[in-house]
């Protein structure tokens, strides 16, 4: 029995060239010459194209360009326009986003009115992908749940970026563009906001990203263990017995009494990876909005156990008689 194509097998797959379903009228036309590329294929299909971008995806790729070009034309300036250096020192340059003199105000381009630029090309470029991403499901007739996947790394990125600095009333609160910058930007949030680890947003976050991330290894795991059944057409063994399925499930049942089927799989996965960033961006948006330190709200929540006597001050001892922070 031939087993599923995959990166642990020799076969691949090489059929016609497959166009697609045809389009509903009002799309425009799939663009490139499709061809097969046999290094793809030892992980996915190997082909390649026809590619289809539409109004919203060039216009995606416009601004998202423009975007690019602000931050890197900027970061290559910080270095006097050394392409040695700015090579050297990519991972650590930065566009700075405004000083908090200048509030929610737009300050002159030098001051932070690039790093103002860059995020709203950025932000246009993102959205008008979504858009392109919903449509491009329902003309295909498919559901929309890719796109609403992306619109919670979406909101995360919103809340970082636009909605967090504008409750504040600082853009100054808003993250750098840039890559070690913005990793610093995160530690010295944790420590402005008395440490992200009691947050229990974050803790949600964590939970469900390593969640997503076990689900997702199980699922995948499993259909490449029972691949040689031919598992992979999961939608087919669904509704059949003495499949490749059934016998996954069997495992599953053997090993932890309980087993998902074959559509609510994907649902528990795709929820935990969803979640992720829907909790994540609800902990960042309370951080200075609501509460003003992480810890010391564990502490008066019995959520963090006091210091013990070793002679240093606890930070409990530092709260306001109201009970503020």
């Amino acid at each position: 029995m031939a087993e599923n194509w995959n990166i642990f097998t020799k076969a691949q797959a090489h059929g016609p060239i497959d166009y697609g379903v045809p389009l509903p009228s009002g799309n425009d036309q799939r663009i490139g010459k499709p061809f097969h590329f046999k290094w793809l294929g030892w992980i996915g299909d190997a082909q390649v194209g026809p590619f289809y971008l539409g109004g919203y995806g060039v216009a995606s790729i416009i601004t998202g360009f423009v975007a690019i070009q602000i931050m890197g034309l900027n970061m290559w300036a910080s270095v006097d326009w050394s392409p040695i250096e700015f090579v050297r020192q990519l991972p650590w340059l930065a566009l700075e986003p405004p000083g908090p003199e200048w509030g929610l105000s737009l300050p002159p381009l030098n001051e932070g009115g690039w790093w103002i630029l860059a995020g709203f090309f950025l932000t246009v470029s993102i959205l008008l992908w979504w858009v392109r991403m919903y449509r491009r499901a329902r003309q295909l007739g498919l559901g929309t749940h890719v796109a609403w996947a992306f619109m919670a790394a979406i909101w995360l990125y919103l809340v970082l970026g636009f909605i967090r600095p504008v409750l504040m009333g600082s853009w100054a609160e808003a993250v750098p563009f840039g890559i070690f910058p913005h990793l610093d930007w995160t530690t010295a949030f944790s420590i402005r906001y008395g440490n992200l680890f009691y947050n229990p947003f974050h803790m949600l976050s964590i939970v469900f990203l390593f969640g997503s991330v076990l689900l997702f290894a199980m699922h995948g795991g499993t259909v490449m263990a029972t691949s040689r059944f031919g598992s992979e057409r999961e939608i087919e063994q669904a509704i059949d017995l003495g499949t490749g399925y059934e016998r996954s499930g069997l495992f599953w049942r053997w090993t932890m009494g309980f087993c998902a089927n074959t559509e609510s799989i994907h649902r528990w996965a795709w929820w935990f990876a969803v979640l992720t960033c829907i909790t994540g961006g609800i902990g960042i948006l309370l951080s200075g909005t609501v509460v003003e330190n992480w810890y010391l709200w564990g502490i008066q929540h019995g959520l963090v156990p006091p210091y013990p006597d070793t002679g240093v001050v606890d930070p409990t001892t530092l709260l306001t008689p109201g009970g503020g922070q």
